[in-house]
């Protein structure tokens, strides 16, 4: 089955530009701790953010966060998501949930071509089949092995089943679909889209980085007012390996 992306904030911190603005009040103000949320107005909370981002002082951003919970992502998503370290993260358990029919997401670049698509899925539909014969035949094994050991019949069913699945996933494919949850602070937010909303990065991350920047937009417009890949604010990093667009992309995430 193919699965579509779906990403949506189900936390963040509460008046998150205003704690930010507080702690950056703190820093660059005699006040005390008692005064520190007062006369924080739009007008004054607007300044001290715009104060912070034209500094590059991001430390008060880390005191927010946002965690998001995304679904039709494949393994070959979440394996580059958590090469970003400050964050934490919950993810759907292949050792605990068996998948009766594991979804799958397909590359535009085989959806695009019918013999491709044709291929792909029949190969996807033949790695559920041998999971569930690999469960089945491992699910025995256990089962019998852990009788005769003595336990009783509920107590080993239970076992050897997760036994069973724990090692009949290794067939499943980079583009097994998964469930995630995860949390980031604002400034792990601000170096995730900088490297994944960049038009080099993997197509389904970088589709993945443009959903959350939405997202975060309606929440903390301002902090995350000029997000996105570095070429946004000057010349691309990437040098000879640039991709040559960078007008469209300053017009894409001007939108």
């Amino acid at each position: 089955m193919q699965s579509n992306l779906k990403v949506k904030i189900i936390a963040h911190t509460p008046q998150p530009e205003k704690i930010v603005a507080s702690a950056a009040k703190l820093c660059y103000s005699s006040v005390g701790v008692d005064d520190i949320m007062e006369n924080l107005n739009e007008e004054n909370i607007n300044r001290f953010l715009k104060m912070l981002m034209d500094l590059g002082h991001e430390s008060p951003i880390e005191h927010i966060s946002f965690t998001f919970a995304a679904e039709g992502v494949s393994r070959t998503l979440t394996h580059q998501l958590v090469r970003h370290r400050i964050a934490s993260y919950s993810q759907q358990s292949q050792r605990y949930v068996k998948l009766e029919q594991f979804e799958y997401i397909i590359p535009p670049s085989i959806e695009n071509i019918p013999e491709a698509k044709k291929l792909f899925i029949e190969t996807m539909e033949k790695d559920q089949e041998i999971y569930n014969e690999l469960s089945n035949i491992l699910f025995n094994n256990h089962y019998e092995r852990l009788i005769k050991e003595g336990l009783d019949e509920k107590k080993a069913k239970k076992t050897a089943e997760k036994m069973a699945i724990e090692d009949a996933r290794y067939v499943f494919p980079n583009a097994c679909e998964t469930k995630i949850v995860f949390t980031m602070n604002a400034r792990t937010l601000l170096n995730f889209f900088s490297h994944r909303c960049c038009n080099r990065a993997q197509w389904e991350i970088r589709a993945l980085a443009d959903e959350m920047l939405k997202e975060v937009k309606k929440i903390a417009p301002v902090i995350f007012k000029n997000a996105g890949p570095p070429c946004l604010k000057g010349s691309c990093p990437e040098g000879a390996m640039s991709c040559g667009k960078m007008i469209k992309m300053r017009e894409k995430y001007s939108r």
